[in-house]
């Protein structure tokens, strides 16, 4: 950690949005009041300073990514060089993965139909959860 980390002092929702792990400052600081991210595993506002060697957990659609604080910036900055300021923790990979391997069991026993009912189909729908 250098002198310029200790001295620059980032907003959370604004170190989320420059470190690429959400599209806008505004969805961060959404998924922040919304209880989708936690800060050193409490609940936070957008404003928290983040630190070095903090643990921030987030939700992103199915998923839950625990990642740690490795370099505070507050630019946003490009995808490579962004993913040089956290780390994921070994656990959330592997969780992540189970979780998604599960999700495609699920899903290959549940097929969805690849085109909606036309008109004749919708009909005979309706036909057949009417007639009780």
């Amino acid at each position: 950690m250098s002198d310029s980390d200790k001295q620059l002092k980032v907003r959370l929702d604004k170190w989320l949005w420059s470190a690429r792990l959400y599209k806008t400052r505004s969805l961060a600081q959404e998924m922040i009041s919304g209880g989708k991210v936690h800060y050193n595993g409490q609940r936070c506002k957008p404003s928290r300073p983040v630190e070095c060697d903090a643990t921030i957990t987030l939700r992103q659609g199915f998923d839950e990514k625990v990642i740690v604080v490795d370099k505070l910036i507050d630019k946003r900055v490009n995808a490579s060089i962004a993913a040089t300021v956290y780390h994921e923790t070994e656990e959330s990979i592997s969780k992540r993965e189970v979780n998604a391997a599960n999700r495609k069991l699920l899903a290959s026993n549940n097929p969805q139909p690849r085109t909606k009912p036309d008109k004749k189909q919708r009909r005979q729908i309706i036909r057949f959860k009417s007639t009780d």
